[in-house]
């Protein structure tokens, strides 16, 4: 059960991003003036999706709270890096970002890393 607090974390850590990635492009590029980037952002963040995500954000926070009262930081932290197995994974499923063998083989060392850190 404890370990549903990391995955929470986890969870909807990924979550805000890949809603963030998909609104953005959405919105498309990032004016070049100023006052338009202002308006550009602030519509963003009162975006219902982005207003999810931030709230996934919190989310996360207070699983991590939770985690933090029955982990020591130094063995769960390296669980928070599967965020970039999801992502990687969630960006090639949903946005055709490209898998290139790097990424692959940098995502796989990532695993390998968590396998042996929550071991020690």
């Amino acid at each position: 059960m404890k370990f549903l607090y990391i995955l929470g974390t986890i969870l909807f850590s990924v979550y805000g991003q890949i809603i963030v990635k998909w609104q953005v492009a959405k919105a498309g590029a990032l004016p070049a003036l100023f006052t338009e980037k202002l308006v550009f952002l602030f519509a963003l963040v009162i975006n219902p999706w982005i207003i999810s995500g931030l709230a996934c954000g919190f989310l996360a926070l207070m699983c991590w709270m939770g985690a933090m009262t029955h982990f020591q930081l130094s063995y769960a932290y390296p669980f928070l890096s599967l965020s970039f197995v999801l992502v990687l994974v969630f960006s090639a499923l949903l946005f055709n970002e490209t898998l290139t063998m790097p990424k692959l083989l940098g995502t796989l060392l990532v695993v390998v890393g968590v396998i042996v850190a929550s071991r020690g």
